[in-house]
């Protein structure tokens, strides 16, 4: 019997192996290879040049982290099947197969109601109809209906493989060093205790790191107020394109499956029905999509959309209080003005909002520490721990966006 071994070339990691027949059949499935098309940081690479990667990138790097991490667990006596591994990885490569367009930029936009997570195992189970079946274990862990959860919660828990990749892929490629975190030695204390995820007390420095990479790479790179700008025109584009097709204007968009999410009016338990349609669905679609409307007669689609192609980009103030109503009324007024447009047009250039963020909430999620006697505390207890009170409360911040 040939025994399958490819090796693919990563900047992050080196070389990642893939040692099976299955696992090479799903990353050569055109609804696994769509994912070269999606941005993992939707419009990051409009502040941090470099942020050019793909899901297909990051999925494939998680993966590499989850057979490592099983490995680890192997070699300290944990038992896990041959089936158990293979379903933990297929698991993990498939986790974000349901994101569309921009990712979390347009989630709940193109297709109201609908997150990634629940097309994600729309598609997983699809996939398992043309394995025969193959995927069933992989879909238990993901779905965390499998008897061992320490396999659910390397896929999706507070350590997850997910956000070691991420964190670690995303400041490499944004070049935002704040972001590295010790990915291999938390790998390396990882340890089962009556049947849940724990860390090793050695890892304790790693961990807080971790959780302060988090916190720092969302401020300063994932809710970084030019980056909010950018997806928040995009939501705008979308929105206007489709209050336009309300009317009974005539807008097409640059791809028949781009036409079709935006014309129909969307019963969300229908998405199961247009996978198929959905899985044609890439960023390529929405930019060609874009340039296009540019030229559009509607002034205000066409603005929005010239100023993403040409990043010119709304004005963006983050600030720790809400934002003043005079404020708004103000920029509203100059909008209006500048572009001979109503009240209720003048709500696509100039608007409110919050965004949040949760460095470590005990409430719902835990990260526990083995310590060498048996016992297990959650970080946030752990004494002269830096992830205590102080970090568990929301950071929240109010900002408005409005035209330059």
């Amino acid at each position: 019997m040939n025994v399958v071994r490819k090796i693919i070339n990563d900047p992050v990691y080196g070389f990642i192996t893939i040692d099976h027949p299955l696992i090479l059949q799903i990353i050569s499935h055109p609804w696994y290879q769509r994912l070269r098309n999606i941005h993992q940081m939707a419009f990051a690479h409009l502040v941090y040049p470099g942020a050019m990667h793909s899901r297909l990138h990051h999925s494939l790097g998680a993966y590499h982290l989850m057979s490592n991490a099983i490995s680890e667990l192997k070699s300290k006596g944990i038992d896990i099947t041959a089936d158990e591994e293979l379903g933990a990885k297929i698991a993990i490569l498939l986790h974000d197969v349901g994101h569309g367009p921009f990712s979390h930029a347009l989630e709940n936009e193109l297709i109201p109601g609908v997150h990634h997570e629940m097309i994600s195992l729309l598609i997983i189970r699809k996939m398992n109809e043309e394995f025969d079946g193959r995927l069933q274990t992989a879909i238990e862990i993901f779905t965390n209906n499998y008897p061992k959860r320490f396999l659910h919660q390397l896929v999706s828990g507070q350590l997850d493989v997910d956000r070691m990749d991420y964190l670690n892929r995303d400041s490499f490629f944004t070049g935002v060093s704040e972001g590295v975190i010790g990915y291999d030695r938390i790998i390396k204390m990882l340890m089962v205790k009556d049947g849940d995820l724990v860390v090793e007390e050695k890892a304790i420095y790693s961990i807080e790191k971790f959780l302060v990479s988090r916190r720092l790479m969302y401020w300063q790179v994932y809710l970084h107020k030019t980056v909010l700008a950018a997806e928040m025109m995009l939501v705008k584009i979308i929105r206007r394109a489709k209050e336009l097709i309300a009317k009974g204007e005539k807008l097409e968009a640059a791809s028949d499956a781009l036409n079709f999410f935006l014309h129909r009016i969307h019963d969300h338990t229908a998405i199961g029905q247009h996978l198929g349609t959905f899985c044609r669905l890439d960023d390529h679609d929405v930019m060609a999509t874009i340039k296009n409307w540019s030229l559009h007669p509607d002034k205000i689609l066409a603005l929005l959309c010239r100023s993403i192609v040409e990043r010119r980009l709304y004005k963006v103030k983050l600030q720790a209080v809400e934002i003043d109503k005079e404020l708004v009324k103000e920029k509203t007024k100059e909008a209006r003005e500048k572009l001979a447009i109503n009240e209720e047009e003048a709500g696509y250039f100039v608007f409110t909002g919050i965004a949040s963020n949760t460095t470590y909430n005990p409430a719902d999620e835990k990260i526990n520490i083995l310590f060498k006697d048996g016992t297990i505390k959650d970080i946030s207890q752990v004494d002269n721990a830096l992830i205590q009170q102080n970090l568990s409360s929301t950071v929240k911040k109010y900002y408005i966006c409005y035209l330059r």
